[in-house]
């Protein structure tokens, strides 16, 4: 799921601002400039929009802007901001889309405080050429003009389609030749119950098995990322300091039981499980065998209906029986096999990233509706087996702590408060569990927030989450993600206050100002506001 930012350059007093537009159109935003002093004094608005999401309505209350003035921990604790760049930053071509506009933005977050940018490394773009044929230069004159502005880099190994999930702006398929291979094996991708395919991101049924001209599909993923490791060696580290594995769609480690492509799914549904492509069911039926043979026949026969029934871990089987012991064994599988394909990739990662001095971090999804019902139906479709009486969360933390992964999780500006009460949601909750188990499996925890917001309340809550509970405070926080508005003015104003919070540790504003505050952002110098002004008009 995914959050955009909007942003405005407008330093400052509007009436004496003028406006600029670059051929570029500055992302197709109009960029506002002013004359400022050294120290920069902003006004930031206390007005706070309704918002129309996917997930439904949010609605957010008006926020003092004082609010967002959290203090993070006792030892005053920094959590770095990042930006996600656009999903289409790399075009289809496989160079860098309209470089004039994306180097003006990378100067305005500089100027912001920002610690640097996350982008997408798009495997149906990088070897859409042919097996083991890779096109990088795209991705490389990024790397050294984010290293010319001075940011760092965040680069998701994004082994997942582009399109069909929330906050999806463009269309970005798995290679052609992996296309192609599954145009002659259907089953080489995820399937439901009523036999319906999703080409978003292959099945780990067949991780283990040659399916890609030879090659499995771990080793395909192996190789790209060994790929992307020689061919930027030298900024390993130094400009590109993490690398997010991409471990399913949306690049989380999860099933693809919540696609909305098609009208498959809409919030709050609880999903499907995608345990019925050949490959899914052979290894169903070969866990069976230790156990009762026919529990391997096939998956839950009514997983639409079952979080109505008591028994949490309960399902009606093939033949139409409930049965809470086949239940339980089903969803030991089904999450077991979640985790070990985890466990394979980052495994392969960490071989391929040692001693290069980047992070590597594995991002989890954040679904938090029907979270306060017995059975957590939609985190079980999804793979994560966490119910009332057991904490899904703690493997997964576990295994990435076996591998030194920082353990990546959405959803942080959410509050209770703001949910349909019809979607039992609880993103509060789910995030204090994820907390719990990062601290005890004693992995990093990073966030990002879910969806498109920009008001003061999603900003204090991020920076309420962020702060460290006894040590399970946040290491770094990506925003999702740079647009048009994140240029804007209360928006950017909204921005540079938050990065500002969270790089100092919070800081107290003065509460006389009831409608607003007046904040001094020293860090934003005039000759910042020249060089974007030059950069917008060039």
């Amino acid at each position: 799921m995914a959050l955009t930012l909007r942003s405005s350059t407008s330093f400052i007093n509007p009436k004496e601002a003028k406006t600029f537009k670059s051929p570029d159109d500055f992302l197709g935003t109009a960029v506002c400039f002013s004359r400022t002093k050294p120290s920069c004094r902003l006004r930031a608005k206390n007005s706070v929009s309704m918002q129309q999401v996917s997930h439904g309505k949010i609605s957010t209350s008006d926020e003092k802007l004082h609010g967002l003035t959290i203090p993070h921990a006792e030892n005053n604790s920094k959590v770095p901001v990042y930006v996600m760049l656009p999903l289409d930053t790399v075009n289809h071509g496989g160079n860098l889309n309209k470089p004039k506009a994306m180097s003006a933005s990378l100067m305005a977050l500089k100027s912001a405080g920002v610690e640097g940018v996350m982008v997408d490394a798009w495997w149906g773009l990088v070897e859409k050429d042919g097996p083991l044929k890779y096109n990088w230069e795209g991705y490389a004159e990024l790397v050294r003009m984010v290293e010319k502005h001075g940011l760092k880099l965040q680069v998701v190994m994004s082994f997942h389609q582009c399109g069909g999930n929330v906050g999806d702006s463009c269309s970005i398929p798995l290679p052609p030749w992996v296309l192609e291979e599954i145009s002659k094996d259907p089953d080489l991708v995820y399937t439901d119950r009523s036999g319906r395919r999703n080409p978003e991101y292959i099945s780990l049924g067949c991780d283990s098995v040659p399916v890609l001209r030879g090659r499995t599909p771990i080793q395909a993923y192996t190789d790209y990322m060994r790929s992307f490791r020689e061919r930027f060696r030298d900024y390993l580290g130094r400009v590109i300091v993490e690398i997010q594995v991409g471990m399913g769609p949306c690049g989380e480690l999860r099933y693809p039981s919540y696609p909305e492509s098609n009208g498959t799914w809409k919030f709050p549904g609880i999903g499907e499980f995608q345990c019925y492509d050949k490959y899914m069911r052979a290894s169903l039926e070969a866990a069976a065998a230790n156990g009762k043979k026919e529990w391997g026949t096939s998956g839950p026969h009514d997983s639409g209906h079952y979080k109505q029934f008591p028994e949490e871990t309960g399902f009606f089987r093939h033949d139409g029986t409930w049965s809470t012991e086949y239940g339980q064994f089903f969803l030991e599988w089904y999450s077991g096999k979640l985790l070990d394909h985890g466990d394979k990739l980052l495994s392969a990662a960490k071989g391929t990233f040692h001693g290069t001095g980047a992070k590597l971090s594995g991002k989890i999804a954040g679904i938090h509706w029907h979270y306060n019902t017995r059975s957590h139906a939609a985190e079980l479709t999804a793979g994560y087996y966490n119910t009332r009486h057991r904490d899904g969360y703690l493997p997964v933390a576990r295994m990435l702590s076996k591998h030194g992964v920082v353990f990546n999780f959405t959803c942080m500006e959410m509050r209770d408060g703001d949910q349909p009460q019809h979607a039992n949601c609880s993103p509060e909750g789910l995030v204090r569990q994820v907390k719990t188990a990062t601290k005890t499996a004693r992995v990093e925890l990073a966030g990002e927030n879910a969806l498109e917001r920009y008001d003061g309340g999603a900003y204090a809550q991020v920076l309420a989450t962020s702060r460290s509970d006894s040590g399970n405070g946040l290491c770094a926080f990506t925003y999702l993600r740079m647009n048009k508005r994140l240029f804007e003015g209360d928006n950017w104003r909204h921005l540079v206050e938050f990065v500002k919070n969270m790089s100092e540790g919070g800081r107290k504003i003065p509460d006389i100002d009831s409608r607003g505050s007046n904040l001094y952002i020293g860090f934003i110098r005039e000759k910042n506001v020249e060089k974007l002004k030059e950069a917008a008009l060039a």
